[in-house]
């Protein structure tokens, strides 16, 4: 079988030749680039940057210094509770953080906007015109599917019921997700978020916003035992005052009626109240201690985060790319074009 050498002075002829045709192709793919490059709305990102915390996880090390001061030993308790960053993308990804976020209100004053994000992204959200015919269908569906689950930008305490969502909620929760995100580097542990919106305003504040709740959601899942511990602690820290308080009244009560009185059964009473004001002063004393401790935890437990990039409002818009667009439809056109030529002509031949 005889090879075939490809001949690229005659295929550059043949292109050349039928140049006006190739001119025409790019000239109506350029038009419906632009037409498609300034019918896509413009989208704002705004990116923070966030140092990883600090290996005593919130001063852990002056706090045991402090404490070891005050006689209380932290090194006795549990190890803390560790959530990987590895984890931070999925977290924001999750339905319970999500949510958590559409009620956070948002201005622009200049595209007069004062809202909350679930309206924002439910009302104020521009579309590509071709959108509207491709949804048309959906809309024609929705009109005969039956009633809608609750909102989720209504439902409060939709966490301790198994979550059931509307589709409309559903995909203003899965726009919001792609309009999120979150990456971690691995090698350093800096946390990038970015926000995108429509609005460079808004964006920026959603930016800020992400970071304040990501760093809360993470704080309380890391202080989440010692703030139990600080509570139960508490509880018998104020069991023990009151008993101590009571031990304290009964002792004097004694005293003062019994004033002047001589006797061994008196005296023995009187140094059974005092044993008894003394060990409920031992135990009062003991249970503040613990307090101070538990309270000392839940400090050192607590994660610091360092801001090295604040959200700054986008000056630019990061998408639509118009020449980018346009240069790759320009492309397309010529390629299209060239093995529309070529290959009406390697049919031509096999004919």
């Amino acid at each position: 079988m005889e090879e075939q050498e490809i001949d690229l002075m005659k295929i550059f002829k043949r292109i050349w030749a039928q140049r006006k045709f190739i001119l025409k192709v790019c000239g109506i793919s350029l038009l419906i680039g632009i037409v498609i490059a300034f019918g896509i709305p413009k989208e704002y990102t705004t990116t923070t940057i966030l140092a990883p915390e600090s290996g005593g996880g919130g001063g852990g090390g002056g706090m045991g210094a402090l404490a070891a001061m005050a006689g209380i030993n932290l090194s006795s308790g549990g190890e803390k509770q560790e959530i990987s960053p590895a984890l931070y993308p999925d977290i924001a990804r999750s339905t319970p953080f999500l949510a958590g976020l559409l009620n956070v209100p948002v201005v622009d004053a200049r595209q007069k906007i004062n809202t909350t994000l679930y309206n924002y992204l439910k009302e104020e959200q521009k579309s590509p015109w071709w959108s509207a015919i491709l949804g048309l269908p959906g809309k024609v569906i929705g009109l005969f599917s039956s009633g809608e689950a609750a909102s989720v930008s209504q439902e409060a305490n939709f966490l301790a019921r198994p979550i059931k969502l509307s589709g409309k909620d559903a995909g203003i929760l899965s726009n919001l997700s792609r309009r999120i995100g979150v990456v971690v580097d691995k090698k350093t542990g800096v946390i990038t978020l970015s926000s995108t919106m429509q609005s460079p305003e808004i964006s920026a504040m959603i930016a800020d916003t992400v970071v304040s709740y990501m760093q809360a959601y993470i704080i309380s899942y890391r202080t989440q035992k010692a703030r139990q511990d600080l509570a139960y602690m508490q509880m018998l820290h104020d069991e023990a005052q009151e008993q101590y308080y009571q031990a304290q009244k009964n002792y004097a009560g004694y005293q003062d009626g019994n004033l002047g009185v001589v006797s061994a059964r008196y005296g023995m009473a009187r140094e059974r109240l005092q044993n008894e004001m003394n060990l409920a002063y031992s135990v009062y004393n003991q249970m503040a201690q613990q307090l101070q401790m538990a309270k000392v935890k839940v400090q050192n437990n607590t994660p610091v985060y360092t801001v090295i990039q604040p959200p700054i409002v986008p000056l630019r818009a990061a998408s639509p790319r118009k020449s980018m667009i346009l240069i790759g439809f320009l492309f397309l056109a010529f390629i299209g074009a060239c093995g529309w030529i070529l290959g009406k002509d390697y049919l031509m031949k096999q004919k």
